[in-house]
């Protein structure tokens, strides 16, 4: 049915005081012949599953012994309909009285009163619509006196088919290992069952104990690349179905597993190889620092130092000129008594005293060398 509204309190019939009316019962007030009145359900239909969406009849009739079944002209006729659901209030759905009717949409009656066939009709069925359907009946007089009344419950259970379902691997498809291929209806009414199979490259059919047919699940063991294909499943019940595919690839290379363990080997080895060269890095600092400690402390050997004006010696390897040290040199002014001086003409020459009164003997305890001086002519050149 559609969605609900409230239904109208009928004209002299408080919703209330009729409900209390009808299910205390309107026989304890009518006389017994007036028992008579019976309602009728046809075999088979006092429980009634729908699908959802579809549309249902309620088949009920009422008659009185020994009487044609049409309506007579005299009869006036109180007729309502409720619904019962575990949990909630009892509603009300269609209400005839007095020749007026009233209902909820998606709610009517399949004859038109005065009948006494009270038949419900329910279209649009939805999920919300299932219950229990109870029908009151009511027939008076043209005096107003209760000629009888009855009741009748029928049970509507209104059933949902399986929605599409959702295909899923769990696990890794890798040859060797396990998976479970998992297949879910989000709605369904009753709770549906499922069927798994492939279809390609080889149709195959799956059962207990890999195939769970309440959870929708299928255990593939100890995977090869033969197990590769196209799968359904198939999810139903009494009202229904709807089916969903996926592929299954098997792959054949290095598991995640051996991936994985590659990885940390390659870690752990460069984490070896790091500390290695810190620890060799760390020894070879630690050699180093006593040898410089060594040179450190050690004293740096004394050079001897070389006169300040030492011989020095021209490119060609002649002598070219000596100056001595100021021990060495001669003294200014006029030479003394007795010293000698160089006589031009002598292609050798005698060995002079040193300047200053220091014999050669004295120079050498200095460490002087002694040096031929040539013997120069008049005009200063040399023999």
């Amino acid at each position: 049915m559609g969605p609900g509204k409230t239904m109208v309190a009928l004209p002299g019939f408080p919703a209330t005081t009729l409900l209390l009316v009808l299910f205390l019962g309107l026989n304890t007030f009518a006389p017994a012949a007036c028992a008579q009145l019976q309602l009728h359900v046809p075999s088979g239909f006092a429980s009634l599953h729908v699908p959802e969406g579809a549309e249902v009849v309620l088949p009920v009739w009422y008659t009185f012994p020994g009487e044609v079944a049409s309506a007579r002209p005299w009869e006036k006729l109180t007729l309502m309909w409720f619904l019962e659901q575990k949990g909630k209030d009892m509603k009300q759905v269609l209400a005839h009285i007095s020749g007026d009717t009233s209902s909820l949409p998606g709610v009517s009656l399949v004859y038109p009163m005065p009948s006494r066939n009270v038949s419900l009709r329910l279209q649009g069925l939805q999920e919300k619509d299932s219950g229990s359907y109870l029908c009151s009946v009511n027939v008076q007089d043209h005096q107003g006196k209760s000629r009888g009344h009855a009741s009748k419950t029928l049970h509507l259970q209104v059933l949902v088919p399986p929605a599409p379902p959702s295909c899923h691997v769990l696990g890794e498809p890798h040859a060797g290992t396990n998976v479970t291929l998992s297949c879910k209806s989000p709605r369904s009414k009753p709770p549906a069952e499922y069927q798994w199979e492939r279809l390609l490259p080889a149709p195959e059919v799956f059962f207990a104990p890999f195939l769970d047919t309440n959870r929708g699940t299928l255990n593939l063991r100890n995977l090869s690349s033969s197990m590769s294909g196209l799968y359904t499943c198939r999810a139903y019940n009494e009202v229904g179905s709807a089916s969903c595919n996926m592929t299954l690839t098997v792959n054949t290379g290095p598991g995640p597993a051996v991936i994985a363990g590659a990885v940390v080997g390659t870690l752990l080895g460069l984490g070896l190889l790091t500390g290695v060269v810190l620890l060799y890095q760390r020894q070879g600092k630690a050699l180093e620092e006593p040898a410089n400690d060594i040179k450190e402390d050690a004293i740096a050997p004394r050079t001897l130092p070389w006169p300040k004006g030492s011989d020095t010696i021209s490119k060609n390897g002649t002598i070219s000129s000596i100056t001595s040290s100021p021990a060495l040199k001669p003294p200014h002014g006029p030479p003394r008594p007795g010293a000698s001086t160089p006589t031009p003409g002598l292609h050798r020459s005698t060995p002079t005293p040193s300047a200053g009164g220091v014999s050669s003997s004295a120079l050498s305890r200095k460490g002087a060398v002694p040096v031929m001086v040539p013997a120069q002519n008049q005009a200063g050149s040399l023999v």
